[in-house]
């Protein structure tokens, strides 16, 4: 058995070991600073400084004034930090009662905060963020196992996803020079919706039939019967249709319209140009989903396009979830750019609308609707503010003028009608 050799004073382990402790501690200290600093709020920071130099100044000059004011800076100092002294250990719990919400309604919820431990804790104040505002509340002193409950209300004037939380526990002193923050739970997303509006029935009029729409394209095997044709070999034979092969003497077949599952497809431009102002986007959005929720609704595959992105919409939930966060696109694709992308990924789109603003030329339109799916029943809504409805046509498309969201069932129904 061979007994363990000692390291020598001043050998290379020693000097190792010693490096790496050292490393550690200054690790250490550099967080213990950092956590330090946090609690100091940017007054406190000027006072700390007014503080310094007026301690040097007392002490070079020995005036009597300059001194007085130098006990008086830190004392209150001292004095505001023992208002951090305290646990802040909150069960927290966040309540909302609904996270989506349209547009103009309020989101209420609830803020439970309780004592689990065996001490009491000194009144705090909480805060929460809601997207870049915040809520703040004044919570009393908290008994062992006692909990509070503060119900407050989200107003939402604009279109978009909230974060709501973290909830933030601050205690502070009453100058607010120090104040210590602790985050105890993570932020809930808060979907504020467009307004949308229904269409009664089928008011988009787009024909359905059991399995899709049917197409010119002929097929030996669908849903939609088309005619009958002489065999050819390879055909099936559980389609022929043996009365006509009697009655003819030669083995006839059925042929079949090949029929496909209707693809609808919403293109709502993101780019600036095409839109006069805010307010104009904002109505393209509404109509966006309008429609969209109506291609839902008839059981159909909808998706939805915008420049640089594409969000298969199986429920009208997803698409709203989708066109809440929407917002001006911030590259140079445009309409035309828009209407490439939707004939490149859905070539067999049935159905395609495109939802612009009054700002795009006739032009514009020209070019992007003549990109759009060969064979695709395509339709342009375009979103202009106080605008009276209009109804005119570029190429083969009819193109739909509405001023407010409420002209767009009656508007699509004299164009579909």
């Amino acid at each position: 058995m061979t007994a363990p050799t000692a390291t020598a004073p001043g050998s290379p382990e020693q000097h190792v070991g010693v490096g790496v402790l050292l490393q550690s501690l200054w690790v250490l200290a550099r967080r213990r600073l950092r956590a330090a600093a946090r609690v100091v709020r940017p007054i406190a920071w000027v006072l700390i400084g007014t503080a310094a130099v007026l301690w040097l100044l007392a002490l070079l000059y020995g005036w009597v004034e300059l001194f007085t004011a130098a006990v008086v800076l830190t004392a209150a100092l001292g004095a505001s930090l023992f208002f951090l002294i305290g646990r802040t250990a909150y069960d927290v719990g966040l309540d909302l009662n609904r996270t989506r919400v349209v547009v103009g309604e309020r989101a209420v919820g609830a803020l439970t905060l309780s004592n689990p431990s065996q001490r009491s804790i000194l009144p705090s104040r909480v805060v929460l963020p809601v997207g870049h505002g915040r809520g703040s509340f004044s919570v009393k002193r908290l008994a062992p196992g006692e909990s509070v409950e503060e119900l407050f209300a989200i107003p939402t004037q604009r279109r978009g996803i909230l974060k709501v939380g973290p909830v933030s526990v601050v205690r502070g002193d009453p100058l607010g020079l120090f104040e210590r923050v602790h985050s105890t739970d993570e932020p809930v997303d808060l979907y504020v919706h467009p307004r949308t509006t229904l269409f009664d029935g089928q008011s988009l009029g787009f024909l359905r039939d059991l399995e899709g729409m049917p197409t010119a394209d002929l097929a030996p095997d669908d849903v939609s019967f088309h005619a009958l044709r002489e065999y050819q070999p390879g055909d099936d034979l559980r389609h022929v249709h043996w009365r006509s092969s009697a009655r003819t003497g030669t083995v006839m077949v059925r042929q079949y319209e090949q029929t496909r599952r209707s693809h609808f497809v919403v293109g709502l431009s993101r780019s600036p140009h095409d839109y006069r102002d805010a307010d104009e986007f904002e109505l393209a959005v509404s109509v966006a989903g309008s429609i969209g929720l109506r291609g839902v609704a008839d059981s159909m595959q909808v998706e939805l396009f915008t420049q640089g992105r594409s969000v298969q919409a199986s429920t009208g939930k997803r698409l709203l979830d989708t066109l809440s966060g929407i917002r001006f696109s911030r590259g140079r694709r445009s309409l035309v750019d828009l209407a490439g992308a939707i004939a490149a990924d859905v070539a067999d789109a049935t159905v395609v609308v495109l939802v612009v603003g009054r700002a795009t030329d006739a032009a514009s339109l020209r070019a992007a609707v003549g990109r759009l799916p060969y064979g695709a029943r395509t339709l342009v809504v375009r979103a202009a503010t106080g605008r009276t409805p209009e109804l005119q046509r570029i190429a083969d498309t009819d193109v739909v003028t509405v001023g407010a969201l409420e002209d767009l069932p009656r508007t699509l129904r004299r164009v579909l009608a």
